[in-house]
């Protein structure tokens, strides 16, 4: 009977060890993830910004044209 317990103990051990190391791999990733969302987010920003970007917007047919503000 000591022998199951140990088995059973062993396979908890290792299966706690896989899930909690797949568990820290994700979390890494959507850290990771979020990190480069915000990078590009700003980065986007910056770029809109610059005087040589048209912003286009929605006309009542569906069609891109640009806005009637100008950048200055």
């Amino acid at each position: 009977m000591s022998a199951v317990l140990l088995r059973l103990l062993i396979y908890g051990v290792i299966i706690g060890a896989i899930y909690f190391g797949i568990r820290r791999i994700i979390n890494d990733w959507k850290k990771q993830f979020r990190a480069d969302d915000a990078a590009i987010r700003e980065r986007d920003l910056k770029e809109r910004k610059r005087p040589d970007v048209v912003e286009l917007k929605k006309d009542k047919d569906g069609v891109f044209r640009p806005g009637d503000e100008d950048k200055k």
